[in-house]
């Protein structure tokens, strides 16, 4: 759902990025209580990275249309809302500045559609979700589906609000309205899975990196003379998150994201995508601009003067995770040595999981 330049007027395009911009500043203040410790920073960097190499990795819907994953749900249920609506924000504008993927005028909208909207929405239904739904792991699972799920549509409808105030084509927008939200409940679907399993496999190794997962264990209740009162602990306590190392699970997350974007992205659907669809079928691709980056050395995802198109593509994709990753990390340290007053920001970590992981009992 990359919006190119033109498709949005210079007001709104203007005023989209003053949204993006507060929502960012919101969310680094945010971003700093989610990550807890500096440790934390890598592992959101490398959420920023898959989410990059997941994007390159378009599927089938109908019609001769494609979807990618968009990212913000399952940003925000791994690394938090705040840290997500980040995580999103690198990826985007790694895409827009180095591969000529979504305008460079446009990327306050893409922001606010892909990052801000898809990311408050989804983790709004995953809270809802995971508040009225038995504690337990499948439960994590199958609210990060939902939500995901009705992230996407969500992100259709802002920029059909958008488009709404500040299109530049002359296009009916109850046309623009149902042929946006009608395909992207499809690429929704797509979403949806791609986020259910990647929560599902993490929860299965590591919930405690889970951050959507903490505060969810269930604690067993006795009835005690007709009372029901909390069981003691029993067994050997056990090991506090902060001291397991995340490293085994962020090399095997790296070297996923580099075999998604380095070999498995020259098997994606090219078809268009679905905003790509309905901007053809319409005419409002016709008001697309060239991109201020189209002369990069990675442009439209293919290394400069490589010509053979399974190589040039995966070095492009290579390159892409490893410069994601090193940026998003980079942006997370950054968050987490901010200094306030000239002192160290000492307050403890928003959650602490050091029960057990949920879906057990004691």
């Amino acid at each position: 759902m990359h919006v190119p330049d033109g498709f949005i007027d210079a007001p709104v395009s203007v005023a989209t990025a003053v949204v993006a911009a507060g929502a960012i500043a919101v969310s680094l203040r945010g971003a700093r209580r989610e990550l807890g410790s500096e440790r934390a920073a890598p592992l959101a960097g490398l959420v920023a990275a898959f989410i990059f190499a997941v994007q390159m990795l378009n599927f089938p819907v109908a019609g001769g249309t494609s979807g990618h994953l968009l990212g913000g749900a399952l940003a925000a249920i791994l690394v938090g809302p705040c840290t997500g609506v980040l995580c999103v924000s690198v990826v985007l504008l790694m895409q827009a500045l180095l591969f000529a993927d979504g305008g460079l005028t446009a990327l306050g909208v893409n922001i606010t559609c892909m990052a801000i909207v898809t990311t408050v929405v989804a983790y709004g239904v995953f809270r809802g979700l995971v508040k009225v739904l038995p504690r337990t792991r499948l439960s994590v699972t199958a609210a990060s589906f939902v939500a995901a799920l009705v992230s996407v549509p969500a992100s259709a409808v802002a920029f059909t609000l958008i488009y709404a105030i500040g299109g530049t084509a002359d296009v009916p927008i109850g046309k623009v309205a149902t042929a946006m939200v009608g395909v992207h409940l499809l690429i929704g679907l797509g979403e949806a899975v791609i986020t259910a399993l990647t929560v599902g496999a993490v929860l299965s190794v590591r919930p405690d990196l889970v951050y959507g997962a903490h505060g969810l264990e269930q604690k067993l209740r006795l009835r005690v003379n007709g009372e029901l009162v909390d069981a003691p602990g029993t067994g050997p306590a056990p090991v506090p998150a902060a001291v397991r190392s995340r490293r085994p699970i962020w090399i095997a997350g790296l070297v996923t994201s580099l075999l998604l974007a380095g070999f498995v992205s020259f098997y994606a659907s090219a078809d268009p995508d679905g905003l790509e669809r309905v901007a053809t079928d319409h005419g409002i691709a016709e008001r697309a601009e060239e991109h201020g980056a189209a002369d990069s050395p990675l442009a439209d995802y293919g290394v400069k003067d490589v010509e053979d198109a399974r190589v040039s593509g995966g070095l492009a994709g290579v390159i892409g995770v490893g410069l994601t990753v090193v940026a998003g990390t980079g942006v997370f340290r950054v968050v987490r040595r901010r200094r306030s007053g000239g002192t160290s920001d000492a307050a403890p970590p928003a959650h602490t999981n050091t029960g057990p992981p949920p879906g057990t009992h004691a």
